[in-house]
């Protein structure tokens, strides 16, 4: 009885209508404030920016390039900048891994703000017109997603020159793919509703159909996708990097892991320690944050 009675009163809560002003972006909202290691991951994410940030203003870690101690100098608790010890010219390892943060979110940024949209556009007019520009649209980036990406992304950026700018064209031209090929599908879904139909029967124009009807509807696709691939690039910057392909001249935890692999056998382990930390955390902290705005945002689910 009392089972019957819990189902009835679930299937009457179902049954209400949203409150007023309620939406998708407001019920996610809701439910992703009750998911602590959400809020938490959140706030790691948003620590990693602020240290990038006042990076950026020379606010801290630096300058990053100045004797502070001896040739692999071990870690420290007697001053900030010796908390990792030193690299082999007595550089601070804390300063270049907070320095390598500010590489990582920079290159995050500028790669996902730059390959979503064109993801996006190029998604939304494969699978709303269909016909032979999503033939082209499909061909393309199914040519490009053929090619082995680390390989791709070396070779452009050997052709390039190594470097960050050739490190953003190599990331922003592959970065694009996944996001054309989520919107293709769901502006394919999306097109045959009855609310677009709707729309089209009040004489509403493609353009007015794709980005003030059909686009809100898969925008939390967008925001997921966000937080892939800004994690996607930070760890393809680490490897490019790594292989010697990527940053120059400037401390990024690429090129730390790289220098740290000849330090192991002089038992130095402070760099490779800063950098795989480093990215660990913010790795880790984008992941299960992704799968929470996935639980939160995604309307099929509760």
């Amino acid at each position: 009885m009392t089972t019957l009675t819990a189902a009835s009163n679930v299937s009457s809560d179902l049954s209400k209508p949203l409150p007023k002003g309620s939406s998708l972006w407001a019920l996610g909202w809701k439910r992703l404030k009750r998911d602590r290691y959400a809020i938490v991951c959140a706030l790691i994410v948003a620590f990693y920016f602020g240290i990038a940030f006042l990076s950026k203003m020379d606010l801290i870690a630096s300058p990053w390039d100045i004797k502070v101690g001896d040739s692999y100098a071990p870690p420290s608790s007697e001053s900030f900048k010796m908390w990792l010890g030193a690299d082999i010219f007595g550089r601070s390892v804390m300063y270049k891994t907070i320095y390598g943060t500010r590489t990582a979110i920079g290159i995050g940024l500028v790669v996902t703000l730059l390959s979503i949209p064109i993801g996006v556009i190029l998604g939304s007019i494969a699978g709303y017109f269909g016909g032979w520009l999503d033939e082209l649209i499909v061909w393309f980036y199914t040519t490009l997603s053929s090619i082995p990406s680390i390989l791709l992304l070396i070779a452009i950026s050997y052709a390039l020159g190594r470097g960050i700018t050739a490190m953003y064209i190599a990331l922003i031209s592959t970065s694009w793919i996944g996001m054309a090929r989520v919107m293709r599908g769901e502006f394919i879904k999306h097109k045959s509703r009855e609310y677009v139909i709707a729309a089209d029967s009040l004489g509403a124009s493609h353009f007015s159909k794709i980005f003030k009807h059909i686009l809100p509807n898969v925008s939390h696709f967008i925001i997921l996708n966000f937080s892939m691939q800004f994690m996607g690039a930070i760890k393809s910057e680490v490897i490019l990097t790594f292989l010697g392909v990527g940053v120059q001249g400037i401390p990024s935890w690429g090129n730390m892991i790289d220098d740290a692999k000849l330090e192991l056998a002089r038992g130095v382990w402070w760099q490779l320690t800063g950098a795989t930390v480093a990215m660990f955390v913010i790795v880790l902290a984008f992941n299960i944050l992704g799968d929470s705005l996935r639980d939160a945002l995604d309307p099929k689910i509760k």
